[in-house]
């Protein structure tokens, strides 16, 4: 209960309403590297479990929340799962590839010259004549002329070059359902022993392999919510039944480059925050968005807009991927990717706006109703009661100017909050004015300043889900 017992003294003027997601890798595996990753602007951290051992894991996590104690803000951990391993597999040759030469692929085969090329995923079972089999992330791109006796044959589309253990991409292949893997099922298995706020599921097709998640989730007892992974043709497709199963969305604009139309990766990116903000689900712009901090302390122009144009969007979240797990430049991406943030949000030029959708429920209701009397009275901040975090979230899918302050009793609702829009969230012990006393002790600690105004929101029952009736106008003496 102690977690936000204290904590940085930022004025709510300089809160960022963006989030940052970073991943946590080699290049930080220390605690004062994920100390530094927080006190920088670290909303999130992702554990990329297609690298490292549970024991390892199990440090990052100790580590990052330990540091969330030290520093006094709360974070959310994100397991991502690695899903079907969809790669070449071993091969000491480098293979020279030449339009129209004819390609064969074995599951776990040994390379011989001239012979089938290994993979870490039985294809066989899956794909078919006609289907396209990208190779190297869509730099040698085939076309399946048949299957036969377990072995793939594919008609190479261009010249190129192959190397071990690259990835494949099948933008037409149907995996049926088949996208969570053993070694999934032993790490969200795992993962349902640690202090996991959400699980990152890769390869998402359909909404059923949201729902096949979530019934492992609740059979393991685990609390995560799940963040599916739009990185398929399939999920483009698929999109709006993706975004009412789950609990949030990231943009992994990698494979998805690869499996659609590299320019329609602008567009599809648009939809999904647009999706995200209509059904209250937080979205996260992932991949490259500082890639040359891999390896350059200065991010290009192009990054820079990137990353802005992301916050100018509606993103809940911008994320780091090789910058902080890999990177020579870990803790300066996080710099700069909270001076961008901050920058476009006090500079904003346009206010983008999507299809309009009326929520007639009680809960959009009353969320709309705040976001009138903060508006028309000019609040500071407006600071809400919550137990699941639904209140904060459907206020901060309306994208409001100000802060939006919650105040639960629920640890896990405490870190999942971390990565909400615009959302700065507190523990407190259940109490009919905790609203109130977490405003006085913002005020105390400089967080908040005599005669700003704040709009609370509570409930008759207070720690009860779904009660939230009551909104008060305050101005701080």
């Amino acid at each position: 209960m102690k977690l936000t017992e204290s904590v940085p003294n930022v004025p709510i003027k300089d809160f960022k309403r963006t989030k940052i997601v970073a991943t946590v890798g080699p290049s930080t595996d220390s605690y004062e590297a994920v100390l530094d990753l927080i006190k920088n602007g670290a909303n999130g951290l992702r554990l990329n479990f297609s690298h490292g051992t549970h024991a390892e894991h199990g440090q990052r996590i100790k580590w990052i929340r330990k540091a969330s104690k030290e520093f006094g803000k709360p974070v959310a951990i994100i397991q991502d799962l690695q899903g079907p391993k969809v790669r070449l597999g071993d091969f000491d040759a480098i293979i020279n590839v030449n339009t129209g030469q004819s390609l064969q692929f074995k599951y776990n085969g040994t390379y011989k010259e001239g012979g089938p090329i290994p993979t870490q995923y039985d294809l066989s079972k899956k794909v078919k004549r006609g289907e396209r089999l990208y190779l190297y992330d869509g730099k040698v791109r085939t076309t399946v002329t048949s299957v036969k006796d377990g072995i793939v044959h594919a008609r190479a589309e261009n010249d190129g070059i192959l190397l071990k253990r690259k990835g494949m991409n099948l933008p037409d292949t149907d995996f049926g359902g088949d996208i969570i893997t053993k070694k999934d099922i032993e790490d969200l298995t795992y993962g349902s022993t640690q202090d996991i706020d959400y699980v990152a599921l890769s390869f998402v097709q359909t909404a059923s392999d949201i729902d096949d998640l979530r019934k492992r989730l609740r059979n393991l007892n685990s609390t995560a919510k799940i963040i599916a992974k739009i990185e398929t043709a399939a999920a483009v497709e698929n999109l709006e039944e993706i975004v009412q199963a789950t609990d949030g969305l990231m943009i992994a604009r990698g494979d998805l480059a690869v499996e659609t139309p590299p320019e329609s990766v602008p567009i599809v990116q648009r939809k999904i925050i647009g999706l995200g903000m209509r059904y209250g689900k937080p979205t996260i712009v992932a991949t490259q968005m500082l890639a040359s901090m891999t390896d350059m302390p200065e991010p290009t122009r192009a990054e820079v807009s990137d990353v802005a144009t992301a916050v100018l969007l509606g993103a809940d979240c911008v994320m780091l991927s090789d910058e902080t797990a890999s990177g020579k430049y870990p803790i300066e991406a996080v710099k700069i990717m909270k001076r961008v943030i901050r920058y476009t949000e006090n500079n904003t030029p346009l206010k983008v706006t999507y299809p309009d959708y009326e929520d007639h429920t009680r809960q959009g209701s009353i969320s709309r109703a705040i976001l009138s009397l903060a508006d028309s009275i000019q609040a500071r901040a407006i600071v809400t009661e919550t137990r699941s975090g639904a209140t904060a979230q459907q206020i901060a899918t309306r994208r409001p100017p100000i802060p939006v302050i919650a105040v639960t009793s629920d640890v896990r609702t405490l870190q999942q909050l971390a990565v909400i829009y615009g959302v700065k969230s507190y523990v407190r012990p259940v109490d009919a004015h905790a609203a109130e006393k977490l405003t006085a002790w913002l005020q105390t600690n400089k967080v908040l300043h005599k005669g700003d105004i704040v709009v609370t929101v509570s409930g008759q029952y207070p720690g009860v889900v779904g009660t939230t009736d009551t909104i008060k106008v305050r101005v701080l003496e």
